[in-house]
């Protein structure tokens, strides 16, 4: 009887803890969720599935000392893995034309993921830089360039859905893909780099 009165407790404790961590953290971590992911509805399953994770871990008694990074570390994990599922649909081969007439792609600025692990490394971290680097761009570059690169949404729904001309995406596109390219470039050069100087 004394352990079952232990574990309702237990119990106890772990759902005020869950409680108040959900109600100190959701509304940040949904916005950090928001502003990576386009679709609303994509965005309240990743929220509810860290959420989710977070009662699986307290259940199986696992402690978790900063509950806060915690969750914004799993939620980058969920986006991550939505990106990936998504990878195969998004059109990352579509160029844009930079002023100097050289065409720009996503593919363009990360390793080849069939190059061995230093590579896979290497796209990883191009991975997360790219995400700081998403986030230091206007709104409109932003939503445009996921939308298009994440999402695969070609710029004729994007035209009719935002009453914009194929020409201003195209311009938004540039300008962030322009961005990108000057923000990673420092990054992918210190890996081919140091990839060149083993061989």
């Amino acid at each position: 009887m004394d352990a079952a009165l232990r574990k309702q407790w237990m119990m106890a404790e772990q759902d005020e803890r869950i409680s108040e961590a959900i109600d100190r953290d959701k509304t940040r971590l949904r916005n950090f969720i928001r502003r990576r992911v386009a679709d609303p509805s994509d965005a309240e399953d990743i929220l509810q599935e860290v959420f989710y994770e977070l009662v699986e871990t307290y259940r199986l008694m696992k402690p978790i000392e900063q509950v806060g990074a915690w969750l914004f570390r799993v939620a980058r994990n969920r986006i991550t893995d939505l990106f990936r599922k998504r990878k195969p649909e998004a059109s990352t081969n579509d160029p844009v034309v930079a002023e100097e007439g050289e065409l720009l792609t996503l593919e363009d600025l990360l390793p080849s993921r069939e190059a061995g692990p230093e590579a896979a490394y290497a796209r990883t971290v191009l991975l997360a830089e790219l995400e700081d680097a998403l986030e230091e761009l206007p709104d409109e570059q932003r939503e445009v360039f996921l939308a298009h690169e994440i999402e695969g949404r070609s710029f004729k729904d994007l035209a009719v859905e935002t009453g914009l001309s194929v020409n201003t995406l195209l311009s938004r596109k540039h300008y962030a893909v322009i961005h990108l390219r000057e923000r990673l470039r420092e990054v992918y050069d210190e890996f081919t780099k140091s990839g060149g100087e083993e061989k």
